[in-house]
């Protein structure tokens, strides 16, 4: 029986992007298949801020960061807490995540002409010991042009493969098995969506037209996760982090919903580490969204003071920036599902970053006018549309109006305006006083004493009562579902393997799919900046291997 390409890539995110142009640059023929209409190529990565985790980088050298390949290395081993037998392939991922991050990759990214922001954010900057969470320095690249920018690239590398022959589009094409007709797993079969010309992220249609049956020497898996169903999220969500919330919002569109993970999973892949997941704390709903329930991440800096539904500030080192998924843990076991942020108008213009490439079009429209626009803005055009129209947000003059506005939203008298206002007055005294014992207050002055928060991210420290600085400014901060650290076990070919731990022939996988490499490489948390970056070194280990193995 003849073969309908050399390779099948499921999925036309980033991951399925890159292997796609590595077999096209090996010149293998391939068929990439995607249940969503042509418009939503590039996938999550389209919509993303575009950042990604570099060591030792030229921006970070000419900030005089002082970073290295030890340093990352104990930084990802300290946040991963890898401890399972099954992270075996997941720990020899992030042993070679790190070496492309410290070599290759900003050279490989460069020649494609890719380029960055030249000030490095800091994310994720734990708050514990050396030898735990966090980033030790900053190595959050912006990507200029953002997602698209970073998609740019290897769109480009797959419609030239288009032009000579070698690819084949298949959009609407959802992927129902995976079957064998010889020894390996070589047919894949699905459903036929009907045309839709919706806008990128909108929900499409899911009537079926028809059937189809296409055979390949291998299939590489680059599906995502399961960010979109959200009682496939709770039915995942691990006890350590206490009871799944009652409400979330979506991070990424409905059609990220990991069927394709169950798929491979019957016809013998071993998933792995599902209980590993990542959501953000600090999500608001979009006022003008793309998908249902769309919300959107704050990407706060280090100020803004973090209190739980009751009015309570949030322990040490649970600070906006500090540790996401111990934010997530504490607020669980609150009994609420959301939190505050409160602030003044001198920190939101400051402090506040959007995630998401729409957030962000001076970026993105990679316009230097625009950014330098927005930095000397009082409040960036984006951040602003939040406060007029944002359902998250109150803002008022006083902090007694601040207080019935945020029981008004939430309709429930939690918050207690005497109390709030002792925990503000307390911690504005430590502000004015070279001294403190205030641990935020400290991360706050830390935090500019690196040149790239204190040009852009970090606000001058002052009261936040002070009446020049307002107006007051609450914003209740929602679960926002994100990504899938478990996935499917891959060895460092990115081969799926049985629950034996043996190839599943002729079936590879990478991105999120993967748990962006071997099942799991992130291990329990992230260190931001390293979800593209797995998508790409994940689906680049793919292609190549593939395409060496149907040669």
């Amino acid at each position: 029986m003849a073969y309908d390409a050399d390779v099948i890539v499921i999925g036309a995110g980033l991951a399925g992007l890159a292997a796609t142009a590595e077999l096209v640059d090996a010149g293998r023929t391939v068929i990439l298949v995607d249940q969503e209409p042509e418009q939503s190529i590039g996938g999550q990565a389209h919509w993303s801020f575009g950042g990604l985790f570099f060591v030792d980088s030229p921006e970070q050298r000419r900030l005089r960061i002082k970073d290295s390949h030890a340093l990352a290395l104990q930084d990802w081993m300290g946040t991963a807490a890898f401890d399972r037998p099954e992270d075996h392939w997941p720990r020899q991922w992030a042993q070679a995540y790190v070496d492309f991050a410290a070599g290759e990759k900003r050279s490989w990214l460069h020649q494609q002409g890719v380029r960055f922001f030249p000030v490095v954010g800091w994310a994720e900057r734990g708050g514990y010991d050396a030898n735990g969470h966090g980033n030790s320095v900053p190595r959050f690249h912006i990507t200029w042009g953002t997602g698209p920018g970073l998609v740019a690239p290897f769109e480009r590398r797959v419609r030239a493969g288009v032009a000579r022959g070698l690819v084949q589009l298949k959009f609407r094409h959802r992927v129902t098995g995976l079957s064998r007709s010889a020894g390996s797993v070589d047919t894949v079969t699905g459903e036929i969506l009907e045309p839709s010309g919706i806008e990128r992220g909108q929900a499409s249609s899911r009537t079926v037209t028809g059937a189809f049956e296409l055979r390949a020497q291998a299939v590489i898996v680059t599906s995502g996760g399961i960010g979109g169903d959200h009682d496939l999220v709770r039915a995942n969500w691990p006890e350590r982090l206490g009871t799944p919330p009652e409400r979330m919002i979506s991070g990424v569109p409905a059609h990220v919903d990991g069927r394709m993970l169950a798929i491979a999973e019957g016809a013998g892949a071993h998933l792995i580490n599902r209980d590993r997941m990542w959501h953000y704390t600090e999500g608001i709903q979009n006022w003008n969204p793309i998908w249902q329930n769309h919300g959107i991440r704050i990407l706060p800096g280090p100020t803004s003071l973090w209190l739980d539904a009751r009015g309570n500030r949030l322990p040490v080192p649970l600070f906006p920036g500090f540790d996401t998924l111990g934010t997530l843990e504490h607020i669980m076991k609150t009994g609420y599902d959301y939190t505050w942020f409160v602030l003044d108008q001198k920190i939101i213009g400051k402090e506040f970053a959007l995630s998401g490439s729409e957030q962000n079009p001076d970026l993105t429209g990679k316009s230097i006018r625009d950014v330098i626009g927005r930095a000397r803005a009082d409040v960036p055009g984006p951040v602003k549309a939040f406060m007029d129209n944002g359902a998250d947000f109150v803002v008022e003059k006083d902090l007694g109006a601040l207080v019935r506005g945020m029981n008004a939203l939430t309709k429930e008298a939690l918050i207690d305006e005497t109390a709030l206002r002792r925990e503000i007055v307390a911690r504005d005294r430590e502000i004015a006083n070279p001294f403190t014992k205030d641990l935020q207050v400290m991360a706050i002055r830390g935090a500019r004493a690196y040149l790239g928060d204190k040009l852009i991210r970090t606000a001058t420290p002052h009261r936040i009562l002070d009446p020049k600085a307002g107006p007051l400014i609450a914003v209740r901060l929602n679960i926002l579902t994100r990504k899938t650290l478990g996935g499917l076990e891959t060895d460092l070919s990115s081969r799926v393997l049985t629950e034996g731990g043996d190839p599943l022939e002729g079936v590879y996988a990478a991105g999120e799919a993967a748990g962006f490499g071997g099942g799991g490489v992130h291990g329990y948390r992230s260190l931001e900046g390293t979800f593209l970056g797995g998508c790409l070194f994940s689906g680049r280990t793919a292609g190549r291997a593939a395409a060496q193995a149907v040669g």
